[in-house]
């Protein structure tokens, strides 16, 4: 009766206890999303072994396998550290990563960013060289950036170039854009099923409206018949774009505004 009483005379909950409430929870969801699918899952069912095995030892007075456990716990800390410090250092610079800190990042690495797809867009057309690139918006496209080759480069029009060229072991499959980096190469997409698409479009006209079916990625479409530079968002395909037509969707998609003019604008004109 007592603990009853007590419990009822609790003071009651603040706004500031559901906003700490809230923000463990956000940090427990992201430290188990970051560990999902690596070895670090088995490392935390371990750990909470070792804690369960502590709070049953104290309770059952096992005070042997309560030493035992208490000794171990003294050291987790540090073979955690140790045995996953590139898992750590991964997951730190993915946090550095996330949407959030994406508006305290310079603008001017955002539309070099669109410049280098730009340009590379305009060399692959004019050689006739298919290729299609994802870019990430708020959705992730980490299942098919596992499924390809990982390679976290940094954007530029010559690494694409190079990634599409038909003797590259990389061309046949996507590149995937993600904060501003060349998250994977070669990774394969879900093709749509849509009845009503054109049937000239090829395989990857139609892996780019699959995935855009299914998120709310960006995908930019070269045409290896034709040279044509397509964008496609929503499942829904733009054929046809020019350098500025091109430029000022990325804008308007990517970075949600029409931006200022690039200096680098006339270096490129599609054919």
């Amino acid at each position: 009766m007592n603990s009853i009483t007590t419990l009822l005379r609790r003071p009651p909950v603040s706004l500031w206890d559901l906003a700490d409430i809230l923000v463990v929870s956000v940090l427990i969801y992201m430290v188990l999303k970051l560990i999902k699918g690596t070895r670090a899952v088995q490392m935390a069912t371990g750990s909470l072994l070792l804690v369960a095995a502590f709070y049953v030892s104290r309770l059952s007075r096992l005070d042997t396998l309560n030493w035992l456990v208490r000794n171990v716990l003294g050291y987790l800390v540090f073979a955690i550290i140790v045995l996953f410090q590139s898992d750590i250092r991964r997951a730190l610079a993915h946090l550095g990563r996330a949407p959030f800190f994406r508006y305290f990042a310079s603008e001017e690495s955002a539309e070099d960013s669109i410049e280098e797809l730009v340009i590379a867009a305009g060399m692959l057309a004019s050689h006739r060289t298919g290729a299609i690139i994802a870019i990430e918006r708020l959705i992730g496209l980490r299942s098919y950036i596992e499924g390809g080759i990982t390679l976290d480069a940094v954007l530029t029009y010559d690494l694409i170039i190079s990634i599409f060229q038909t003797s590259s072991p990389l061309h046949d499959g996507a590149v995937i854009v993600q904060n501003d980096r060349v998250a994977a190469a070669a990774c394969f997409l879900p093709l749509t099923v849509n009845p009503k698409l054109a049937k000239e479009l090829g395989s990857r006209h139609r892996a780019a409206i699959g995935l855009t079916e299914e998120n709310d990625s960006v995908a930019i479409v070269v045409s290896e018949e034709t040279g044509n530079v397509s964008i496609v968002v929503d499942g829904q395909i733009e054929r046809g774009l020019d350098a500025a037509e091109l430029r000022a969707r990325l804008r308007t998609l990517v970075l949600g505004r029409k931006a200022a003019p690039s200096r680098r604008e006339a270096r490129v004109q599609y054919s």
